[in-house]
C-alpha cells in the first residue's frame, strides 16, 4: 500500500515537471527566439531593398551613401571621393532608419 502511494506521488510529480518545462520552453520561444528571428528577417529585407544613393550607417557607426552594390558588399561613399567597401551584414537597420527619418517625424 505504501509503495503504491509513493509510486503515484512520484508519477504525478514527474508529470508536473514535464508540464512546467514545456511551459518554460513556450515562454522562452515567444519572448526570446521569435523576436530575434523577426529582427533578422527585417534586417535581411532592409539590406536587400537598399539601392544606390541610399544613406546608411554601418554597425561601426560610419555614415555614408551607397555608391555601388555588389553581390555580398556595398561600396559606401563616406566623403567626397572617399569610398569604403562594406559587407552587407555591416549595415545597421536601426541606425540607418533613424538617419533616414525626417526630423519632424523623429520628434513625435
Amino acid at each position: 500500500m505504501i509503495t503504491t502511494i509513493l509510486l503515484q506521488a512520484s508519477t504525478g510529480f514527474g508529470t508536473q515537471q514535464i508540464i512546467m518545462f514545456g511551459l518554460i520552453a513556450i515562454v522562452f520561444y515567444f519572448f526570446m527566439i521569435r523576436p530575434q528571428v523577426k529582427k533578422q528577417k527585417d534586417q535581411k529585407k532592409y539590406v536587400n531593398e537598399l539601392k544606390k544613393g541610399d544613406k546608411v550607417v554601418t554597425t561601426a557607426g560610419i555614415h555614408g551613401k551607397i555608391a555601388d552594390i555588389a553581390e555580398t558588399t556595398f561600396l559606401v561613399e563616406v566623403d567626397n571621393g572617399v569610398k569604403i567597401r562594406f559587407d552587407k551584414s555591416a549595415i545597421s537597420l536601426e541606425a540607418s532608419k533613424v538617419l533616414n527619418t525626417p526630423p519632424a517625424a523623429a520628434k513625435s
